[in-house]
């Protein structure tokens, strides 16, 4: 990603808690009867089933974010920008649409380690299997705009001991040519399905900052146990 969009970005994905604070809200929702995975009908609000302030470490900011928010953050999660030139050309993002009734998005953010833990919620009829599929055969993608080129790495690994249909995890890394410190970002990133709604949790940091993969598997837990409550 080239250097204007880093910067234009950063701010929407790593200190979502300070500028987006008045934009968002922590989440509330009452729980349901448990159901298994497969018999679940989703019929509720998509933000109702976010996971609450609680669910995150406690030095985590947490705000939902507004559909043109969610974009952003989205883009820079998946590393591709929607439309942008990429080769592979297979590996193009399609535009994201985000819309109250099949997206929900929420950030927790740990300003002082410069990291976020990202929740999405999708209400999508797309198999987790065709995410598995083009996630392998795009495990090497190189970002154009203008003169500027950035890689993004991906690697698809198994995750299990989840009650879903579906489990997927990812690990994501996006460096730039352009180099300078903070600028390479590194995601990890837990997805399961549960009947027709995609949970899709994720740790970004910047450079060599550590990431925090006990919050994202606290809150990408909670995530699971409130759908399947949902």
């Amino acid at each position: 990603m080239m250097v204007r969009e880093v910067a234009r970005r950063v701010p929407a994905a790593m200190v979502l808690g300070a500028l987006l604070s008045a934009c968002g809200s922590t989440v509330a929702g009452q729980p349901g009867p448990v159901r298994s995975a497969t018999a679940v009908q989703h019929v509720g609000g998509l933000a109702a089933m976010l996971p609450r302030q609680e669910a995150f470490p406690a030095h985590y900011t947490v705000v939902v974010l507004s559909p043109e928010q969610a974009r952003g953050a989205l883009d820079d999660l998946r590393g591709v920008p929607a439309g942008a030139p990429v080769e592979p050309g297979s590996c193009a993002i399609p535009a994201i649409v985000v819309d109250a009734g099949s997206t929900a998005v929420e950030v927790g953010s740990d300003d002082e380690a410069r990291a976020t833990v990202t929740v999405e919620l999708l209400r999508t009829g797309e198999p987790l299997a065709r995410v598995r599929e083009r996630s392998a055969r795009c495990a090497l993608v190189r970002v154009r705009q203008g003169p500027l080129t950035s890689t993004v790495v991906t690697a698809v690994e198994e995750l299990t001991g989840v009650a879903a249909d579906d489990t997927l995890a990812l690990r994501r890394t996006v460096s730039g040519t352009a180099g300078g410190p903070g600028l390479r970002r590194s995601m990890y990133t837990r997805l399961a399905q549960i009947g027709d709604i995609r949970v899709n949790a994720t740790t970004l940091t910047f450079g060599d900052d550590a990431a925090d993969t006990a919050a994202l598997d606290r809150v990408f837990a909670a995530a699971i146990d409130a759908v399947r409550h949902g």
